[in-house]
């Protein structure tokens, strides 16, 4: 059986100007349209704000209230946004009139935990984006549609479906309201009024289209719908509704992008790489350059609590120029998700992917420049086979053959070592345990290097790393030094 989860928000005219985080106000907020309210909150109601009432009116009860224009376009980017972030929980997602998403979540039941568990997160996807509305589940994605906007909650069998919708005043329907003088002419209340009337001349009065719509709601026709087509590439941009001062007081919105980008991630089944947030001020004469963040990752992620986490320590390493007007998100390098192998025996410490993300949250807090890790060189002297690179740098490392012996731990600079009885000594007289290793570089840049390296076996068995200096035409004497210590 197929099951729909309808998600109508009726305020979504007003949130599209107020986010739930902007500053709130003593009078209230209201929407206008052609000059007559559209919608207000609760405090412009307490101070006796009505629908329809002229601009003139609420400023004489609520004289200070923000009053805005209806925006459709804002309206169908805040819709677009929330199905953008949805996408996380089902690939069919559409947009259905009277500001309402619609999504099959049939096939995504057993991978979020049932039904209460995913309209469980959905809801609080939906809280994240700063909106607010009634969430509806039925047989029927028509059905759902229907139920969702007269606030009701979750149907599962077709025989309740029926009963709800069959209470449904026959207005909620759109193809019958051209039609309701002359349904209220023949007594009729209900959508069960309606279906007891013969169909025929139903048809022939008000036309297929209003049977159609009511026979899809019940089940008793195939539903078709248009899925939500998504970019090749994902770009979000959000303005600020006042301007922001410090760069932490921006991961609401920035949050509210990262979640339209996971939804689109996981509807492409892919993984995110790179990422680059955009800080936008000043435009025009004053203009100044926006601020760019760029969020490399080592483990290529599409989940938005590690992502969020991210960006708020990067962004609290942020000191702004100016005040930021409007923030957008590009995810520049994707690549194809693999999904999380769970190992019946798993890795103590951590799997690799934690410590990724451990690396990753490091590189965010303390600067890519101060997270390093070591990569060999392609030079055989020991003090110049090693150095320090950022930690997702791409610098590649030069192979040390692996039969040769090398130390965990190398001095910064070797230790001359005492001569007793012809042996070196440190500690106790020192025994070589290996075979010579002759290194001889380093005249291509000064710094000439003529050695013979030993594995040093102490009387305690501790092994050290020891070299001494080939004698030169001016001197016979052999010197000993200490270069590494043996774990």
């Amino acid at each position: 059986m197929a099951v729909f989860v309808a998600i109508h928000l009726p305020r979504l005219s007003l949130e599209a100007f107020r986010p739930r985080w902007s500053r709130e106000t003593e009078h209230g907020c209201v929407v206008l349209e052609r000059d007559k309210v559209l919608i207000a909150d609760a405090k412009a109601r307490e101070a006796g704000v009505r629908l329809g009432m002229k601009r003139g009116g609420v400023l004489t009860l609520a004289p200070n209230a923000q009053l805005y224009d209806r925006d459709t376009l804002k309206e169908a980017d805040l819709l677009h946004a929330v199905a953008f972030a949805l996408l996380q929980f089902s690939p069919m997602v559409t947009l259905c009139a009277e500001e309402t998403v619609l999504v099959d979540v049939s096939a995504s039941l057993r991978l979020f935990g049932g039904i209460r568990s995913i309209c469980r997160l959905m809801r609080a996807t939906v809280r994240t984006l700063g909106v607010s509305g009634f969430m509806c589940v039925a047989p029927t994605g028509q059905g759902a549609w229907l139920l969702a906007r007269r606030g009701r909650r979750r149907v599962l069998k077709m025989s309740s479906l029926e009963r709800l919708l069959d209470e449904l005043p026959f207005p909620a329907v759109p193809e019958i309201r051209p039609f309701a003088e002359w349904f209220d002419g023949l007594g009729c209340n209900v959508l069960s009024d309606v279906r007891r009337l013969p169909r025929a001349g139903l048809k022939k009065r008000c036309g297929a289209g209003m049977l159609d719509s009511m026979d899809r709601a019940y089940g008793l026709s195939p539903e078709l719908f248009e899925w939500l087509e998504l970019p090749p590439t994902f770009h979000a941009r959000v303005e600020l509704p006042d301007r922001v001062e410090h760069a932490e007081a921006i991961l609401f919105s920035a949050r509210r992008l990262i979640v339209q980008m996971c939804g689109w991630l996981s509807a492409q089944q892919l993984a995110l790489t790179h990422a680059t947030v955009v800080l936008e001020h000043e435009r025009g004469r004053d203009a100044v350059e926006p601020t760019t963040l760029d969020i490399a990752l080592a483990e290529p992620t599409w989940k938005e609590d590690h992502l969020v986490r991210l960006l708020k320590e990067r962004l609290g390493r942020v000191e702004l120029e100016a005040a930021v007007l409007a923030v957008s998100l590009h995810a520049t390098k994707v690549q194809a998700a693999e999904p999380p192998s769970d190992s019946l025996f798993p890795e103590p410490g951590g799997t690799p992917e934690d410590h990724n993300r451990l690396l990753e949250l490091l590189t965010a807090r303390l600067g890519a420049e101060n997270v390093l890790r070591p990569a060999l060189t392609a030079d055989h002297r020991p003090e110049h086979a090693n150095r320090w690179v950022p930690v997702h740098s791409e610098a590649k490392c030069a192979g040390v053959p692996p039969e040769l012996p090398r130390p965990a731990w190398m001095l910064d600079e070797p230790v001359r070592l005492l001569i007793k009885q012809h042996r070196p000594f440190y500690g106790s007289p020192l025994r070589l345990v290996s075979t010579g290793e002759r290194i001889e570089s380093g005249w291509f840049d000064g710094g000439n290097t003529a050695r013979d390296y030993f594995v040093a076996e102490a009387e305690d068995k501790s092994c050290y790393w020891i070299f001494r200096e080939r004698p030169s035409a001016t001197s016979d004497e052999v010197v000993w030094y200490l270069h590494g210590l043996f774990g």
